[in-house]
């Protein structure tokens, strides 16, 4: 993990953007920190592509401030070398060859590792003079990291770009990911629905869901955060104090809750179970469809909010 900066690579405050009359994202706080391997979930629509768009410069925000490594996003050249994105579609010139990339790679970025470019290309199996408009979805994902990380930058960001690919394409992509990473010593935030990719390599997880930032922190200490409760109907109504319902559900007899605490289990009157990271994100996904969204936590930082 990075060891270059300790500064957040990512610090919005107030951060909004609106679409004329839609907010994609409105009032966000978040601190995203250094090092770290960033799991971004959320619903179709939920500001995930705008958040990561205003990140790399690509789009402006209405109002608040965002800080990429410490500077405006794409404050100039030496910036845009320091962040490496790949999008959804994962982008590539149908007429130019794999060697071709690599070269215009080399042309634009000042900090190019031509080594470890070719290196890379070797390890996946990509043919140097294959057009890329014939490479198939996970070759077209292979050779777009590629890019990104020759750069060697400081901060990778990722837009959903193994969504498209077949089960074992995005397991190789998603390896290659990690390593990328580990040898850049670099930050990584990937932006996913899929939450098995979220758990197979993210160690800090957001959950954003109408156009706010439900939850955030590292995965280990979520999970210690939440538990799940099960008791019967009424119970649950009389839990103690440092202890936040997110999601409720009545089956019958019983109620089960996914809460956060800041208490010790042991002192909640009723069995106390180990959540998912599956539950996790559902329950406060469900929370945030179900409240207005003027109730809704608009920050989140380290931990839960």
């Amino acid at each position: 993990m990075s060891k270059k900066n300790s500064a957040p690579v990512l610090q919005a405050e107030g951060l909004t953007k609106r679409y004329g009359r839609r907010a994609a994202l409105s009032e966000v706080d978040l601190t995203i920190p250094a090092g770290r391997v960033v799991g971004l979930v959320g619903p179709n629509g939920a500001g995930k592509s705008t958040l990561l768009n205003l990140a790399c410069g690509l789009l402006k925000p209405t109002s608040g401030s965002l800080r990429v490594l410490g500077s405006r996003p794409a404050e100039n050249a030496a910036h845009l070398a320091r962040v490496g994105f790949v999008a959804q579609d994962t982008p590539v010139y149908p007429s130019f060859s794999v060697a071709d990339h690599l070269r215009l790679g080399a042309r634009l970025n000042p900090s190019w590792d031509q080594e470890l470019a070719e290196r890379r290309i070797t390890q996946v199996g990509l043919n140097p003079g294959q057009k890329a408009g014939r490479l198939s979805g996970g070759q077209r994902a292979q050779l777009a990291l590629t890019i990104a990380a020759a750069k060697r930058p400081e901060l990778l960001i990722f837009d959903e770009p193994a969504a498209a690919l077949d089960p074992l394409a995005r397991r190789g992509f998603l390896e290659n990911l990690v390593e990328f990473v580990a040898e850049l010593g670099a930050s990584a935030v990937l932006s996913s629905h899929l939450l098995s990719d979220i758990e197979r390599i993210c160690d800090h997880l957001i959950v954003l869901c109408e156009a706010r930032v439900q939850v955030a922190g590292k995965v280990r200490d979520l999970l210690a955060g939440h538990h799940r409760l099960v008791a019967s109907q009424g119970e649950l109504d009389r839990l103690p104090a440092g202890v936040e319902v997110i999601r409720m559900e009545h089956n019958g007899q019983y109620s089960r809750a996914l809460v956060r605490t800041d208490v010790p289990p042991s002192s909640i009157p009723c069995p106390v179970e180990p959540v998912t990271l599956e539950e996790l994100v559902l329950g406060y996904m469900s929370r945030a469809n179900a409240a207005p969204a003027a109730t809704v936590g608009a920050a989140a930082g380290e931990g839960p909010r």
